[in-house]
């Protein structure tokens, strides 16, 4: 299904739990696309102040605030040609929600102070941890960029909603943070069971703390041992 995403250049609205790697998967999407030559550029829509927020997407030109001695192009120019991943776009303020909109649907931004609009060609993920249609009905989020974004939804379970996928995932895990140069190690089945009972609160993010805590713990060992996985809370079973 992602390869046949990345085939289009249709919007991806990705929902789920925080640290269910929804920017993993848009990474996925974008390196199977015929954009993948191009910038793939993720933006959290939380993290940036409101204020800051408009100035980074659409980029502004020079002396068109307090501050701005110089011409920014924003994060949807220098995406131009490639994917713009949108996290967290619940958070982002109703006002600013319309501006995006008009960009979406004209498929070009007027930087800040400019008088003319810049054309752009950007593939857009939003990623959500929210309920989106609850948000809409509460007034909180804009129904027609729901709409607008809302081509493909795809929803990311909780990890431990599909314990099948844990073991592949602790094992891309110790692939990806074991030291260069030193054997990487095996996670015994014992190990493996500890892993697929916990009830990981903190998701695929939690996961890899315990993974790399386990790698540090177990070094010099030719497997990880049930010793060496130590939770970031006390173990949670799965009900």
């Amino acid at each position: 299904l992602a390869d046949r995403l990345a085939m289009s250049d249709i919007p991806i609205l990705i929902t789920g739990p925080t640290g269910t790697g929804k920017e993993v998967l848009s990474r996925f999407i974008h390196e199977r696309s015929a954009r993948k030559d191009k910038a793939f550029i993720a933006v959290n829509c939380a993290a940036m102040p409101e204020t800051m927020l408009e100035a980074m997407l659409f980029g502004h030109v020079k002396g068109a605030f307090t501050g701005a001695s110089a011409a920014s192009e924003g994060f949807f120019r220098a995406a131009d040609g490639g994917t713009l991943l949108l996290d967290e776009i619940a958070e982002m303020p109703l006002a600013l929600q319309a501006k995006l909109l008009r960009a979406l649907q004209e498929g070009e931004v007027v930087p800040i102070g400019a008088t003319h609009p810049v054309k752009v060609d950007v593939r857009i993920i939003a990623c959500a941890n929210r309920d989106l249609p609850g948000e809409v009905e509460r007034g909180n989020f804009r129904a027609d960029l729901y709409y607008r974004l809302n081509v493909f939804p795809l929803a990311l379970r909780a990890l431990h909603q599909r314990p099948q996928d844990i073991a592949a995932l602790a094992f891309a895990m110790v692939l990806r943070h074991s030291p260069a140069g030193h054997a990487v190690p095996w996670i015994s089945d014992a190990a493996l069971a500890m892993l697929g009972q916990h009830s990981w609160p903190g998701n695929i993010r939690e996961l890899e703390n315990v993974v790399r805590r386990a790698l540090l713990l177990g070094q010099g060992n030719r497997r990880i041992e049930p010793e060496h996985i130590v939770f970031d809370q006390g173990p949670r079973m799965v009900a």
